[in-house]
């Protein structure tokens, strides 16, 4: 069953927000199924969108991570643009003044780290702080609603990494989350069910729906699905594959030889294999340098646990490379901690840094129901 979105069931009944000029936070991910923008569906329906606020990337998505577009005019619809990326308090709150109702349209990928929702959060608690309507049109989680990894952001390393105690992999909608983190309202999916992650992601959203690259370095689903774990080799000294054609599926360094592929696969990861690669970033680390590594192959997506494949990567090359392995200090704010740091610089294992619960304690179930009924025909 080809899953109606939240954008799309607005663009079909406007009934389904409150009255008043919208705003609309979205970027290029913010398409109905036939990929006609939101903005573009919601004006021809007649509704009175008024301005377009984008996130990092940008609206049109041509900004790199850490940077966006942005002001400027829509050409799609002539509608102003304004940037809200990295923006809080009363300067966010002067990008709303126009508007009497804020909706959110933006694909996210269910990961802690992934900044859309930390967008999404900061405009919701604009709009309380302006007693102005927050609205969500929710969309599918690309990695399904029933798995949780990793633990709780805790107190302390809060940033645009992650704004409050959540999971490295949530398993919620943005509408889910939004209930979760403040007072919003959300337009619901059609025909969307927690286990709607399946086989057929690998060519496109297993919900019937297209897939669209939520960012330049999210180009395919099974980006999204290794990114939970592989993201956080952002905050290490080796590459996690920008500047390639697989981020983030891609890890390597100058200094990584033949011992790791070895040493991975008898460690027994379900769900994963690895293979040695060699490749020279075009951006980011190491650009222009040929330098070594494994590309991971999933094999088996409903096995696959990427939070704890990375952990025993990263313990692995700890182990391989002690005086070339290096950790940034980014590595505390991916984590939520800096658990993770610590463990790897003591020699301990940092497995045993995993919830012993398959969901981290304080953190909702996603596979009992949430919400008020929000999705009742989910998977159990």
């Amino acid at each position: 069953m080809v899953v109606r979105t939240g954008a799309q069931r607005l663009a079909e009944d406007r009934g389904l927000v409150p009255d008043g000029r919208l705003g609309l936070i979205t970027n290029f991910t913010g398409v109905l199924p036939d990929l006609t923008p939101t903005s573009v569906a919601l004006r021809a329906a007649g509704l009175p969108l008024t301005a377009l606020f984008g996130p990092e990337h940008g609206l049109r998505g041509t900004a790199q991570a850490g940077a966006s577009e942005g002001e400027g005019v829509d050409p799609d619809t002539g509608l102003p643009v304004f940037d809200t990326y990295l923006r809080q308090g009363r300067e966010l709150d002067e990008l709303f003044s126009g508007v009497d109702v804020l909706l959110f349209d933006i694909q996210d990928i269910g990961t802690r780290f992934y900044t859309y929702v930390w967008t999404m959060y900061d405009c919701q608690q604009a709009a309380a702080r302006l007693g102005m309507p927050f609205v969500v049109l929710d969309r599918p989680n690309p990695l399904g609603g029933v798995r949780v990894e990793g633990p709780l952001l805790q107190p302390g390393f809060e940033s645009f990494v992650g704004r409050a105690p959540i999971p490295l992999r949530h398993g919620l909608t943005v509408g889910e989350l939004a209930r979760q983190l403040g007072a919003a309202t959300v337009v619901p999916m059609d025909g969307w069910t927690r286990d709607s992650a399946g086989t057929g992601m690998p060519t496109g959203m297993p919900t019937g729906l297209p897939w669209v690259p939520p960012s330049p370095n999210m180009p395919t689903p099974d980006t999204a699905l290794v990114y939970p774990g592989t993201g956080l080799f952002e905050g290490t000294n080796l590459s996690e594959g920008r500047g390639t054609t697989r981020p983030f599926e891609t890890i390597g360094a100058p200094y990584v030889d033949d011992r790791l592929v070895p040493a991975l696969s008898a460690c027994g990861l379900p769900g994963v294999i690895f293979r040695r690669t060699w490749f020279e970033p075009v951006f980011s680390k190491y650009a222009g340098q040929a330098v070594s590594g494994v590309q991971l192959h999933v094999v088996d997506r409903d096995a696959f646990e990427p939070v704890r494949t990375a952990l025993v990567m990263l313990r692995v090359l700890n182990e391989l490379y002690p005086d070339d392995f290096g950790m940034l200090p980014s590595l505390d704010r991916l984590w939520g901690s800096d658990s993770l740091r610590k463990a790897l610089e003591a020699g301990d294992d940092p497995l045993d840094l995993l919830p012993a619960a398959t969901t981290p304690a304080g953190w909702v179930r996603p596979d009992v129901l949430l919400y008020e009924g929000l999705y009742e025909g989910m998977a159990r």
